[in-house]
């Protein structure tokens, strides 16, 4: 008897202690009904993303990288990069010197290759970014060495990444909410954009993994002849670079919560599909050197999105930013990122529900 009395009153006050707490649900255990912790999960999640960036590059020489360093790079909106999720695509690589097999055969100076000074890397880890793309077409620019340099610093920084083969997604929790990320690109060494079955496959996978599953793409053509969403394969320089709105809905289809592209060089339409929030293109947010910033190149938006535990949108601020050589990145009072998105997502999205107003995009009921 006084054996079962020392089994039975521990489980005994184990079952009253847990029926105490405030976030329970029921589950039978060997026949009994037994109270069980619930996790809680955030009512609203804060995910804040850009396009592309690339804060100078050492080569061919370092007299080509901006005079303070890149310490101030983000200086202007040093305030905005806040949230759960600060998230954008990684254009080059972390490697202090080597030269480019791309450029072989080619003035450098005519080379478009990006190697970012290592010291760099904590100038993004500053700012606050703690996810990013690798999926693109300049990680690689130095081979395996600067993929596999820029891996090191980024693990060393504790800031989330994925898009290479050998690194298609990263899973991770914060602030008990689970995570996974993954990024696509038609580039080589990278999980392709144009093989799509695979990637539903995987976005498959990721959602019974995490709560909110995060998307990434470097696709479409580049330049302002390509800021439209065509709905169809996009070719350029003989180069397959995806049909991102077949791309963007399949992920969708298959658990995504969120979807962010990049890789036009210019800001595209948005679209709220399935209840899951898409940006078809970041554009240039911050990138020094060589980038072409005329006309709409020159403009960007920064996404301040929000969304709910389940990943559906709830709306999204936008900060618009413009970029010149010489006062670089700042904060476009004109908000002509903004006005640019709404007439793009207008004309590619005809008969959309979404409302943009006062800098903010909403859905309509």
């Amino acid at each position: 008897m006084k054996l079962a009395n020392s089994i039975i009153l521990p489980f005994f006050f184990l079952i009253i202690f847990i029926s105490c707490t405030s976030n329970s649900a029921q589950e039978v255990v060997n026949g009994m009904k037994v109270d069980t912790i619930l996790r809680k999960i955030k009512d609203t999640i804060s995910i804040t993303a850009v396009g592309d960036m690339m804060l100078g590059s050492a080569f061919p020489s370092a007299s080509n990288l901006p005079s303070d360093d890149a310490v101030n790079s983000f200086a202007a909106v040093d305030s905005l990069l806040k949230g759960d999720i600060v998230f954008g695509n990684l254009e080059g690589c972390f490697l202090n010197s080597g030269n480019s097999t791309k450029c072989n055969g080619i003035n450098p100076n005519n080379c478009y290759a990006f190697r970012m000074p290592e010291r760099y890397a904590g100038i993004y880890k500053k700012a606050g970014f703690n996810v990013m793309s690798i999926a693109n077409n300049h990680v690689g620019d130095f081979d395996a060495k600067g993929r596999k340099n820029t891996v090191r610093i980024l693990d060393s920084l504790q800031i989330h990444y994925a898009g290479q083969l050998n690194k298609p997604f990263d899973v991770f929790e914060k602030d008990s909410i689970k995570y996974a990320f993954c990024a696509f690109a038609p580039n080589e060494n990278t999980v392709s954009i144009n093989k799509i079955d695979s990637a539903k496959a995987l976005v498959s996978r990721l959602k019974k993994m995490a709560d909110i599953v995060i998307v990434s793409f470097h696709g479409g053509g580049e330049g302002a002849r390509f800021e439209h969403v065509t709905r169809k394969n996009e070719i350029f320089y003989n180069e397959n670079r995806g049909n991102v709105y077949a791309f963007a809905h399949a992920v969708i289809d298959a658990g995504a919560d969120i979807v962010l592209g990049h890789g036009p060089h210019v800001s595209r339409a948005v679209e709220v599909y399935k209840n899951k929030f898409i940006a078809y293109s970041m554009g240039n947010f911050c990138t020094y050197g060589m980038f072409s910033l005329k006309g709409n190149n020159g403009f960007a938006p920064l996404f301040q999105v929000k969304v709910n535990g389940k990943g559906d949108f709830l709306y999204a601020d936008v900060i618009s930013v413009k970029q010149e050589k010489i006062s670089r990145l700042t904060v476009d009072e004109n908000h002509t990122a903004f006005k640019r998105i709404k007439q793009l997502t207008d004309e590619d999205f005809v008969g959309h529900k979404l409302e943009f107003e006062n800098n903010r995009i909403t859905a309509q009921p």
